[in-house]
């Protein structure tokens, strides 16, 4: 599990003439990729694996696998706005499922002690601020930024704060992850990624997945990551899936 800082594309190899850094420049692991993707401009938790079944897994819009974001949006929110977002609204002629959104409280944001992004944010004096909560069963290319813009409220900083397994358990989060830092799942953490793939956790249809364990053991080495080598999506601007 990384948390990727501001700046980063979503893969292991540079982008020839980007500005843009990559995975490879923090984490050197061989052999791993990330299990979805957020955008360079964007921050937050990627999980990052070895195992091509994890990774459709966590990925499938058919599981819908919630992805909550805290976004920094330019403008003050309002009940209307929020009903859009949560109801759903038409970005690029399709309409994004039903998500979750509330704005959140300043003393969320001092608990959750989220550091300030390098750059830092530009904020103009005229024009408030807000931070968005907003939680996702889906990744379109660039969709928060897109959801938000289409009620009035451009983003202006997007962090990933956790992926739930829809387990039942906590949701892997950013908890004890500077930006820039990776560790491998441990514990419990392991244990439940592994029942991703050996079919004991349900969606939210309440189908259980019939996957059979990979063969050779390799459900058992899903720690040997955080993430993969190989070029996984993005572009120069890093604006490939994940919904960030």
């Amino acid at each position: 599990m990384f948390h990727k800082p501001y700046g980063v594309l979503s893969q292991f190899t540079p982008e020839p003439g980007s500005r843009w850094g990559c995975l490879a420049d923090h984490i050197l692991v061989p052999g791993i990729y990330a299990a979805g993707r957020l955008d360079a401009d964007s921050e937050g938790l990627l999980v990052l694996t070895d195992n091509g079944r994890l990774q459709h897994r966590l990925t499938d819009p058919t599981w819908g696998h919630w992805r909550r974001y805290w976004v920094q949006v330019e403008g003050s929110p309002t009940e209307e706005g929020l009903s859009a977002l949560r109801q759903g609204l038409l970005i690029q002629g399709q309409r994004t499922l039903q998500a979750r959104a509330r704005t959140l409280e300043p003393g969320e944001l001092d608990g959750a002690a989220l550091a300030e992004r390098q750059p830092p944010i530009r904020h103009r004096l005229q024009v408030p601020t807000a931070w968005l909560e907003i939680e996702l069963r889906e990744g379109r290319n660039r969709q928060v930024r897109r959801m938000t813009a289409a009620v009035g409220l451009p983003t202006l900083r997007l962090v990933r704060m956790a992926i739930d397994l829809m387990d039942g358990g906590v949701p892997l989060g950013l908890a004890g992850l500077a930006a820039g830092q990776w560790r491998r799942p441990e514990g419990a953490e392991e244990r439940r990624l592994v029942a991703l793939l050996a079919g004991r956790a349900r969606n939210p249809g309440s189908r259980i997945a019939r996957v059979q364990s990979p063969s050779g053991g390799q459900a058992n080495r899903l720690a040997n990551s955080p993430g993969r080598g190989g070029r996984a999506g993005g572009g120069k601007s890093g604006r490939a899936g994940g919904g960030g």
